[in-house]
């Protein structure tokens, strides 16, 4: 799946809810379904600087592809986090940097998050970036 699919079904999934309070729900069971992070990598380098919560995000490269993992302590940020793992993962570094990632205005998400929630959801994607760019240097 393409980023640009991955970002299209997100559209559809939350595009089936009106209320936000159903959009939140949502958030928190996607969330909850996501593989918790190993105890090994909640260290202080994969903290995400500029959250309100504890977000750590974890890089491992694979055969080419970046793969992500994350963890946070809070309920709607773990959704989000699961939300930018979905779109982003199993994707070459080039292929993240070239992505122009629009789900989070298309789903409303960024009208409805406090400006703490907003500044952690641009700092998680400004490490995903970095990332890619780090990793797209090596190879």
């Amino acid at each position: 799946m393409t980023i640009n699919e991955a970002q299209d079904e997100i559209i559809e999934e939350f595009g089936g809810f009106d209320d936000w309070m159903d959009k939140y729900q949502l958030l928190i069971d996607l969330g909850n379904e996501q593989a918790p992070l190993d105890e090994k990598y909640k260290t202080e380098s994969n903290l995400i600087d500029g959250c309100q919560s504890r977000v750590w995000l974890q890089c491992d490269c694979v055969d080419g592809k970046l793969v992500f993992s994350a963890e946070s302590d809070a309920l709607i940020v773990k959704g989000i986090v699961a939300l930018l793992i979905r779109v982003f993962s199993g994707h070459t570094p080039q292929e993240i940097i070239d992505a122009e990632v629009y789900f989070i205005d298309e789903i409303g998400l960024k009208d409805h998050l406090s400006p703490t929630r907003s500044n952690g959801l641009l700092a998680m994607m400004k490490q995903i970036k970095m990332y890619a760019v780090g990793y797209g240097l090596k190879n």
